[in-house]
């Protein structure tokens, strides 16, 4: 079984630190958490008090507690959601988990259901983790790569602002760092 870790230290190395980019509809955000979506995470009132401190934002990274409450965050808010523990691919894992963080759970379980033929409905359960898990892990991993990039493209169509982010998604989507 996939290991929550491993697929953790993935997307922590895709979302960066801390940003406030005005052309991101997720607006402040930090290590992936968006404030304009995520605005009643607890660890916004540790950034609040560390964004007074004169290190801001290189101090972040040294608080303990921040760190543990972005690793529970997305332990909970995406990879128990995902059932990432039940995939036993742990490369599959870390990429539908990845894109979640990324795009959303639902996008990314629905295009994960989609490669493998599953039933689209966004939520993967109990047939989708059958149907993933059984599915070959190199042509799940190429479609689904695929699929991602396809879902970019048609971002950047709708919200040409968001052009600048497309290099990186790529990057991310094909499993390297930009």
């Amino acid at each position: 079984m996939a290991d929550f870790t491993n697929a953790f230290q993935l997307v922590i190395a895709n979302e960066g630190g801390y940003g406030n980019d005005p052309d991101d509809p997720g607006g402040e955000t930090y290590k992936g958490v968006a404030r304009n979506i995520w605005s009643k995470w607890s660890g916004w009132t540790t950034v609040d008090i560390l964004k007074r401190q004169s290190d801001f934002p290189a101090n972040l990274d040294r608080d303990s507690d921040l760190q543990q409450a972005i690793s529970d965050f997305y332990e909970v808010n995406f990879w128990d959601k995902m059932n990432g523990d039940q995939i036993t691919n742990q490369d599959v894992a870390n990429s539908v988990f990845d894109f979640g963080v990324n795009a959303g759970i639902a996008t990314s379980s629905s295009l994960a259901q989609m490669v493998v033929g599953a039933k689209t409905d966004g939520v993967i359960g109990p047939d989708s983790i059958s149907s993933i898990n059984e599915f070959n892990p190199e042509h799940f991993l190429a479609a689904f790569t695929v699929a991602k990039i396809a879902r970019y493209v048609n971002i950047v169509q709708k919200r040409p602002t968001s052009r600048k982010y497309f290099y990186g998604w790529i990057c991310r989507a094909i499993g390297e760092n930009a």
